[in-house]
Parts: structure tokens; C-alpha cells; sequence
């Protein structure tokens, strides 16, 4: 087992956060590891979770760091907090879906539920008991710390009857904004306040995928309750009216949305020179496997590379300069370009295979574009950054155009978060300076 802090910033501290094998090995049953995790210039909601193949979709929980001592958030005070973390569930055990999946060849089965503190809500069977609820009085503010703990989905969240005001995005606070739902992409962390201004009732807060691409879903609707004290439980809730589950406008709409609050106090020190440019393309690949059903494996890959898990931890690898583990000539840009969200290319999916690292020189500047591709499918993707902010500068539909696009970046205020979603058939281009010594 190992454990991930997503989004807190361990500065020199590399060995207690990322993913198994890639700072150090995993901790083995039965032995202990104890972490020592200074925090540094950060607060807010955050999360930690296993690290290892599919563990995450089970064991994971909320990391709330509360302002200083003497000082206060930047928007009103509320008159209570709660977390709501977001998951998936399967009707089996996570590990042998993936065994299964990785023997065939194909993606394994997508979640039977999603849920909300654990529990789908009452419109599963034999769940009615097993719902999570929240009571509030009448005329209180409420803060809700949203996580999405899911593996797969991006999720819309809406409380029937209710607004939300989103004032803080992975624990960075925002210029606030209200809105009817939120959309929150596997990893992301969105905190909302809501106001107990309606009448007193029982009130749904619901979720449900968003997926504007012909992929497969797990299309249910996950429901917990927002209840306004003295309201009895026979009351029956009311549903919200959640986005279709291919709103496309609505995704674009909200995301252009977040924006940093970029005041003297909290300032969106945002990269304006840039030392290193690097454009991923984010798709899928067939390649041969003998042992699989059809002799194929669907694979991932960043420009046409296919992660090949280590034996040993990277960082431990270079630390005690262990040679075979890992070579540094991973491409800054993809190999061959084509029109990357063109007709769908379904020959020559063949990708490159290997433990390639790009190595960024410390404090230098570096921009990212994540480039999605039409390779079987569009698709959107969350990419996470370890023991990283960054600031979203520009996303789009389509091909990105480094003649046109740049000038269209937003360099003042631009959202300042972990993870981010890249938009089916679309890119994304991210600003962050390489400060934090490490593998990630």
C-alpha cells in the first residue's frame, strides 16, 4: 500500500507523496511507514487516497487544512462545514476487475454506483437505509468541502432548489460565482457555500457522470440528503435538475468560469516568461499481447509512449543512481503529427513502450498543452500534477494552434488548481514553475 497527499505541496519531501514505484516501493502487508508532512502556504480541502493500481477506489478520505489561527476566509463566514466525498462503486472486488480487464486486454467494467460519503442513495435497491444526510436550519449558511474521489468520471453535483456559490477550487480560492450545479473531475476538490433560504423540506443533493464522448458510463444518478431540522424523514425529497449527461456547453461554460481571486493577499502569480514548452497528446493504443483474448491490449499513452511500471522506486533509482530503471529522453512533442481530433484512426495504434522521464531543470518555467486525440475515440482526461499548483491559461476545442491560441490565454487571473479536466476533443494549457525537487 501506498498513500498519495493529491495536492499537497512537500517540498523537499519528495519521498512521502506520488504513486507507488515512482518515489519509492510500495509499503508491504503487514509492515508501517510513517509520514512527516510539514504544511506549508496552503489551506484548504484536499485528499488523500491509496496509490497503488485500483486500491484508490476504496480507501481514500478528505484533507482539510483550516486558515491560520487570527484569520479568516475571504467570503462570508459559514455557520457550519461539511465534506462530501464522491466515489464509485462495483459490485466486486476492485483488484480483480483489474486482473480481469488486463487479461482480456480491454478496460475493466465501469462502477455499478457512484456515491456520496459512501453510501448511493435511496433510488439503488436496498439502499433507502444507507444514505448519507445533512441537516441545516433555516437561514444558516452552509460550507460544502466537494471532493471527487471517483477513478473515472467527471461529475455534475446539484442540490434540488438550492444555488451554489463557488468560492475555492483545490484548495485555492476563487473569485466567487454562483451556479445551479458544479462540475468536478476525478481529483478535484470544489468548495461551495449554500444558503438555507428555502422552504423547510428535504432536499436531494444528487450527482451523475458527465461524458460527451460514445463511451460507456456508469449513467446512475448517486443521491444524499439535504435535510432542514424538524423535517421528518417520511417527507419524500425532490431531485435537482442536474445537466444532461453530454451538456457539453455547460462543461465549457462553468470551467471558463474559475478564476483565481488574485488579490494582494492572495496573489495568481502566474508565469509570464516561459524557459521550457512541452505538448503532450493524450490517447489510446492497441498493441500486440499474446496472452489476451484477441492477442490485443488497449494501452494509454503521452505522445505515443506507454508508461512501463518500474521495479524500483524512481526517485529511489536516482538517489542511489541505479542504473536500467529509467532513461530521460522522453519527447517534448509527439514523434509524428497528424490531425490530432480528425476522423476517428483506428490503424497503425501501435505505441512505444518504456520507463521514459523528461527531466525540467529546477525554478525554470514550463508550459503544458494536453492535446486530446481522436485515436478509436475522443475522450476527456484528468491530469494531475504531484506536489503541484499550476494555472489553467487556456483550453479549447479542436486542434491547438500555437500561431492563434496563445494570444488568447488569460495571464491575469486564470483558475490555479492539481488537477485538470482536458475537454473531449479539445486541449488544455497549463503555466507552472518547477520548484519542487523530485519525481512526479
Amino acid at each position: 500500500m501506498w498513500f498519495c497527499r493529491h495536492g499537497l505541496k512537500q517540498y523537499r519531501n519528495g519521498w512521502a507523496d506520488g504513486p507507488a514505484y515512482i518515489t519509492q516501493c510500495p509499503i508491504k502487508t503487514g509492515n508501517s511507514y510513517t509520514y512527516n508532512i510539514t504544511v506549508t502556504g496552503q489551506r484548504g480541502t484536499l485528499w488523500w487516497h491509496a496509490h497503488i493500481f485500483w486500491l484508490r477506489a476504496t480507501v481514500y478520505g478528505a484533507l482539510v487544512i483550516m486558515p491560520k489561527e487570527g484569520t479568516t476566509f475571504p467570503f462570508p463566514q459559514p455557520y457550519r462545514e461539511a465534506n462530501l466525498i464522491l466515489g464509485e462503486w462495483w459490485n466486486t472486488d476492485v483488484e480483480a476487475l483489474v486482473k480481469q480487464g488486463n487479461k482480456l486486454g480491454l478496460p475493466p467494467n465501469m462502477s455499478d454506483a457512484h456515491t456520496i460519503n459512501g453510501k448511493p442513495g435511496p433510488m439503488f435497491p436496498c439502499s433507502e437505509k444507507h444514505t448519507y444526510a445533512l441537516e441545516v436550519e433555516q437561514g444558516k449558511t452552509y460550507l460544502l468541502r466537494i471532493i471527487n474521489a471517483a477513478l473515472n468520471d467527471e461529475l455534475f453535483f446539484a442540490i434540488a432548489g438550492h444555488n451554489l456559490t463557488v468560492v475555492e477550487i483545490d484548495a485555492v480560492y476563487t473569485k466567487p460565482f454562483t451556479t445551479q450545479a458544479i462540475l468536478i473531475a476525478p481529483g478535484q476538490t470544489t468548495n461551495v457555500l449554500v444558503q438555507a433560504d428555502q422552504k423547510p423540506n428535504r432536499y436531494f443533493m444528487a450527482v451523475r457522470p458527465f461524458m460527451d464522448a460514445p463511451l460507456p458510463v456508469d449513467n446512475k444518478t448517486a443521491t444524499a440528503i439535504l435535510q432542514y431540522k424538524g423535517i421528518p424523514n417520511t417527507v419524500i425529497p425532490s431531485l435537482p435538475q442536474l445537466p444532461a449527461s453530454n451538456d457539453s456547453s455547460f462543461a465549457l461554460s462553468y470551467n471558463q468560469k474559475l478564476k483565481s481571486l488574485n488579490t494582494p493577499l492572495f496573489p495568481a502569480i502566474v508565469p509570464l516568461k516561459v524557459d521550457r514548452n512541452l505538448f503532450y497528446i493524450i490517447g489510446l493504443g492497441i498493441n500486440p499481447c499474446p496472452t489476451c483474448l484477441n492477442g490485443t491490449q488497449l494501452t494509454a499513452s503521452l505522445n505515443n509512449i506507454t508508461f512501463v511500471m518500474p521495479q524500483i522506486g524512481l526517485l529511489q533509482a536516482h538517489f542511489f543512481n541505479t542504473k536500467g530503471v529509467f532513461r530521460t529522453d522522453f519527447p517534448d512533442r509527439p514523434p509524428t503529427p497528424f490531425n490530432y481530433t480528425g476522423a476517428p484512426l483506428t490503424a497503425n495504434l501501435g505505441t512505444s513502450s518504456g520507463t521514459r522521464l523528461s527531466r525540467i531543470a529546477f525554478n525554470s518555467t514550463v508550459e503544458l498543452v494536453l492535446q486530446d486525440t481522436n485515436l478509436l475515440s475522443v475522450e476527456s482526461h484528468p491530469f494531475h500534477l504531484h506536489g503541484y499548483n499550476f494555472f489553467v491559461v487556456g483550453t479549447g476545442i479542436g486542434n491547438f494552434d500555437p500561431a492563434k491560441d496563445p494570444a488568447k490565454y488569460n495571464l491575469v487571473d486564470p483558475a490555479e488548481r492539481n488537477t485538470v479536466g482536458v475537454p473531449t476533443g479539445g486541449w488544455t494549457a497549463i503555466r507552472f514553475r518547477a520548484d519542487n525537487p523530485g519525481t512526479v
